[in-house]
């Protein structure tokens, strides 16, 4: 019974996933449609890194390599790798969120002066907060606890508006349509900036053949922070 359940709601979780990404973008002023093109590109893209550039290793690395024989693949076998690493950019982890918070830029932008203060606020606080508690993991990437970066850019939305909207004399305006983009644009901001773009120059300490920003996809830090924040808030 025990197994059952667990296969059961293994298969459960991709569609509950769905489901809840598509919420979190259709909170995002996109219309439902666009919401599922651009989930079904944030998870097939997460199969394409694009290279950006390549830094020298302190050592070699090994990096398993299939043996084809007669057309079958065999158990791989630990080749050296010159000691040289790439560094790429995952398309569904890292661009197109990107360029969907570029895109949100301009109803927060429309929203005035203190939409864009919460914004930049927060991305500063986020990125701060993720710089701290994220560590490099040798072999695997660089960890950090899922939910803090989604929780600070919520946090960071609510008080942003609470204390900077008096100070513009904003008070009692209504920004409720700019909460959901301004939280995804300060949850993937913090993990791209404060996890990934500043330990850019320890990358080597990874000791990967190829280090990709946002590399696990739909399932990576960047994506999951802006589509939480722009869930719960």
């Amino acid at each position: 019974m025990i197994l059952t359940l667990i296969v059961f709601f293994g298969c459960l979780m991709p569609l509950i996933f769905v489901d809840l990404a598509e919420t979190a973008l259709t909170n995002l002023h996109l219309s439902p449609p666009t919401a599922i093109l651009v989930l079904i590109g944030m998870i097939f893209g997460s199969l394409i890194n694009i290279p950006i550039c390549r830094f020298p290793l302190d050592q070699e690395v090994n990096v398993p390599v299939f043996e084809s024989v007669a057309g079958l693949n065999f158990m791989p076998q630990m080749k050296r790798l010159r000691q040289e690493a790439i560094i790429a950019v995952n398309l569904g982890g890292c661009v197109i969120p990107i360029f969907l918070a570029i895109w949100l830029s301009q109803f927060i932008i429309s929203g005035g002066s203190t939409p864009i203060f919460v914004t930049l606020a927060g991305i500063i606080f986020n990125t701060v907060i993720c710089y701290n508690t994220s560590r490099l993991v040798p072999g695997m990437g660089i960890a950090m606890p899922v939910f803090i970066p989604p929780l600070v850019a919520v946090l960071a939305t609510w008080f942003g508006f609470a204390i900077i909207g008096p100070m513009t004399g904003t008070v009692g305006a209504d920004f409720g349509s700019l909460y959901s983009p301004i939280a995804f644009v300060i949850g993937i901001s913090g993990p791209l900036i404060g996890a990934d773009l500043l330990h850019w120059n320890e990358f080597k300490k990874l000791k990967a053949p190829c280090v990709s920003i946002g590399g696990a996809g739909t399932w990576d830090g960047i994506v999951l922070s802006g589509m939480i924040a722009s869930l719960i808030v």
